[in-house]
């Protein structure tokens, strides 16, 4: 068997929510409308249109950016990046190429543990741009003839790239994960994988031991990159396949990675396989220049400053965490699980806060809301706490005072007490009744019922 190592690297595309599309003032939402209906001469690339760049989406970027650990530096521009396929209606990609938005960030993964007694660590993916784009448009594949739906085409689409830090696919799968919740926190994109509204590209090859005469050499396959995933499970699915049939062609060709040497493969979900696309293109052949109808960007210390206080008064997940278990007295795996959303997050504090009156604990709440022990999905977080207290004012009175105040409703109720003991067994029920008028319905019948009857044998 060969020595080898798995190097991954991930691209992966965001559609951003703006109300209108990268360059127009179309309609982006494209999702289930009527094919065709959100066009303009913009979109759809014909002469002598020209774009005008959506602040929110520049904006959205730079927010994204400094989520992710980014620098902005001071200048950045559009770039033409020139290629045909039916898909671009232009013959040209409005996108970024040599100053992005937002470069040299990192994001902080932990790592699957090997066995249940190994430790998770921590684990730093670079990132090494965040830039943006406009999406291309649909292409809709029948058995005589291909459609295109150009609602998509437009529609502002930011690009996180990472370094090659991967070395599973677990490492890949929680990536895509923290990524998806960091930006749904920021609200510029809800990311449904599943829509289209945010797509994964692995690039994928293999650190492999040379034979031969010296022993130890090591040498890399060539380059894959797998296109357009949208899913979770198929990025892993993909990835786990691409590196079995990588490592397989090199045990029978000893292949090893050219300049230039890179292809692009596809999914079929169906044969559970990736397929030869096309040679990649390299970044020459797109023949990059500088957008003419845009003129760069140039940001002030002030600009960037401002934006960095933007993102400080936006409590990340990873700061929440930390915030709930020094502050909430909460335990990690709780912590995670309540910030898994924005909204579970929210729902959360909103009970904490309504619970200081009550003297809940965040904590006690906490496993309430994760034990399932409170309907969290249909109730508000007012009846909630109302529940809560409820149930522990009756533990409480149960535990300490019903004792007490049974045996003060016996002492005020002589007569009843006496016929009782006389054999009119009936009035019982009438000291029960007064024992839930003292506790004002705390106490449970049961219960109550059985303290009087053990109290009344003396």
């Amino acid at each position: 068997m060969i020595n080898f190592k798995t190097i991954i690297g991930l691209e992966v595309h965001v559609e951003l929510k703006t109300s209108s599309k990268m360059f127009c003032p179309c309609s982006a939402e494209y999702f289930g409308t009527e094919p065709n209906s959100h066009t303009c001469p913009v979109c759809l690339g014909l002469p002598g249109a020209l774009p005008v760049p959506n602040q929110k989406a520049i904006e959205w970027t730079i927010l994204l950016g400094l989520a992710l650990g980014c620098q902005i530096p001071e200048i950045s521009k559009f770039d033409r990046k020139n290629y045909f396929y039916p898909d671009l209606p232009k013959g040209y990609q409005i996108s970024q190429y040599d100053m992005p938005l937002a470069i040299n960030g990192s994001l902080v993964i932990k790592e699957i543990a090997t066995s249940p007694s190994a430790p998770r660590n921590d684990k730093i993916v670079r990132i090494r741009r965040v830039h943006l784009e406009e999406d291309t448009a649909k292409l809709i594949h029948g058995e005589n003839a291909t459609l295109i739906d150009f609602n998509r085409s437009g529609v502002p689409l930011v690009e996180i790239v990472t370094e090659p830090d991967f070395t599973s696919t677990e490492q890949v799968k929680e990536y895509l994960q923290k990524l998806q919740q960091i930006i749904r926190y920021l609200g510029i994109s809800d990311a449904d994988m599943e829509k289209g509204q945010m797509r994964c590209e692995p690039t994928v090859n293999l650190e492999c031991e040379k034979a031969g005469e010296q022993e130890g050499e090591m040498v890399y396959t060539p380059l894959v990159e797998i296109k357009n995933i949208n899913s979770f499970k198929f990025a892993q699915k993909a990835i786990d396949y691409e590196i079995q049939r990588q490592l397989e062609e090199f045990e029978k060709t000893g292949q090893e990675k050219q300049s230039g040497n890179k292809t692009t493969r596809g999914w079929d979900e169906v044969k559970q396989k990736t397929f030869l696309q096309r040679t990649k293109e390299e970044a020459e052949d797109y023949r990059y220049f500088p957008e003419p109808d845009i003129p760069p960007f140039q940001w002030t210390e002030t600009e960037i400053r401002n934006s960095k206080f933007e993102i400080q008064k936006i409590e990340l997940p990873d700061t929440k965490i930390k915030r709930y278990i020094k502050e909430l007295g909460l335990t990690e795996t709780n912590a995670i699980i309540l910030t898994e959303t924005k909204e579970k997050a929210e729902y959360f504090e909103k009970c904490v806060k309504l619970g200081q009156s009550d003297r809940l604990e965040p904590l006690e709440i906490a496993n309430a809301i994760i034990n399932k022990k409170v309907d969290s999905e249909t109730l508000d977080p007012d009846q909630i706490i109302k529940l809560l207290a409820t149930k522990k004012s009756a533990i409480s009175l149960t535990e300490s005072n019903l004792k007490k105040m049974i045996e003060q409703v016996l002492a005020d109720n002589p007569k009843p007490v006496a016929d009782y003991k006389g054999g009119k067994t009936p009035v019982l029920e009438y000291l029960i009744g007064q024992v839930a008028r003292l506790t004002k319905g705390q106490a449970g019948p049961n219960l109550v019922r059985n303290i009087l009857v053990e109290k009344l044998k003396n």
